[in-house]
């Protein structure tokens, strides 16, 4: 067993970076697997935004409570426990074939995916500069969104039946809770898990809730309905492929967040992103050619994905590290409760019409609209002003 040395006060990167990596591989083919697999396991396709939903309801759920687990068990130990978790999710989603046991098992996935978020965020978080903070979220961001990508490839070679892919997922998470045990880095003080008052919520970024809250809404959709709206179009084999390509936009983008993030509004950063993501889903809707479509999605997922690192640095800045972990369990508060309402409102428009992309095209240009009229009101001081780039 390795033994890292945990003098280093905001501890070191490798063990959640490493362990989020293969979560994230899992992850990523989980999240398309459990829609298109619905048919094959007996399952009625409209499960599909309810399992959506739900999942991000536990997510909701377990936001409420891991800042006392982690203050308890430490960064570590919280991280193994979460992972284990959702393991036994999936497994049961194998064994067990029903309506009431696949939306049990999402419901305690989202609680287990929480846990993992926000320990592995607060894990990165844990420094002192604006700087050395931007630089580590673009690293959880890249390695969360690249394996990801990674994951949704693996649909096409393992296909969306029988067991086997739902075991391929099972051996990635075990693989993923055997590095925390096995490498014992530098974590994070336990002593440095405060709670946020009431009085100190109030203070926290609107802009910044604002944005893990319309993350939550586009996020939940893409995720959950994303697969089945392009299984109903003309690209329905190219499914896997697209969904990839909407996660590696959110890959490739992460660098230019991480630089842009200190050196410029976070307001105004947000508001370009989410522009630039309406435009791209108009294209997704109305484009023919697929060269022109891949653009599209790429572009979606650069915006997407940009949405929630840059809200929730906006969120950290400023704040004690003490406060750190308590500050992204609020933040992931705000994006679980957009995740829950997101695949309902977006099934509601319908999602194998136009409906979906319209949705996701007002959530982005209204969100553009609010974080522009934000920042021209007086800027806080944990937002710094427009930088000479």
């Amino acid at each position: 067993m390795l033994d890292v040395a945990s003098g280093n006060k905001s501890g070191s990167p490798l063990v959640p970076v490493l362990g989020l990596s293969f979560f994230a591989v899992a992850s990523g083919f989980l999240m398309s697997l459990i829609p298109l697999s619905l048919k094959a396991n007996g399952l009625p396709a409209d499960l599909a935004p309810w399992l959506a939903s739900i999942f991000y309801l536990g997510l909701l759920i377990g936001a409420f409570t891991i800042q006392r687990i982690v203050a308890v068990t430490g960064h570590r130990i919280a991280f193994v426990i979460f992972l284990l978790l959702l393991t036994l999710t999936v497994a049961v989603q194998v064994v067990w074939a029903g309506e009431v046991t696949w939306l049990a098992a999402r419901l305690v996935a989202g609680i287990a995916v929480a846990g993992v978020f926000v320990v592995v965020e607060s894990w990165l978080l844990m420094t002192d500069t604006a700087k050395a903070r931007a630089k580590r979220l673009g690293l959880y961001m890249t390695s969360l969104y690249g394996g990801t990508a990674v994951g949704q490839l693996a649909i096409k070679p393992l296909g969306i039946d029988g067991a086997l892919p739902y075991l391929v997922v099972i051996g990635l998470l075990l693989v993923a809770a055997m590095v925390p045990l096995l490498v014992r880095s530098g974590q994070p003080n336990q002593h440095q898990c405060e709670p946020l008052r009431l009085k100190e919520l109030k203070v926290l970024s609107r802009p910044a809730i604002m944005g893990c809250l319309v993350s939550g809404l586009v996020l939940g959709p893409v995720y959950g309905l994303m697969p089945l709206y392009i299984a109903q179009t003309d690209y329905a084999p190219k499914t896997g492929l697209l969904m990839a390509v909407i996660i590696l936009g959110g890959m490739l983008v992460q660098p230019l967040v991480s630089y842009l993030s200190p050196r410029c509004s976070k307001r105004l950063l947000m508001a370009g992103f989410c522009a630039m993501g309406g435009l791209s889903v108009m294209g997704i809707a109305w484009a023919a050619e697929l060269s022109v479509i891949m653009g599209c999605y790429l572009l979606l997922g650069a915006c997407s994905f940009a949405l929630y690192p840059v809200a929730i640095a906006l969120a950290c800045d400023g704040l004690p590290v003490t406060k750190i972990v308590a500050a992204t369990e609020f933040m992931l508060l705000s994006y679980s409760i957009g995740s829950v309402a997101g695949p309902l409102l977006a099934a509601n428009t319908g999602i194998t019409s136009q409906g979906l992309p319209v949705y996701l095209a007002v959530c982005l240009i209204a969100t553009s609209l609010y974080m522009l009229l934000s920042s021209n009101r007086r800027v806080p001081a944990n937002d710094p002003p427009v930088a000479n780039l």
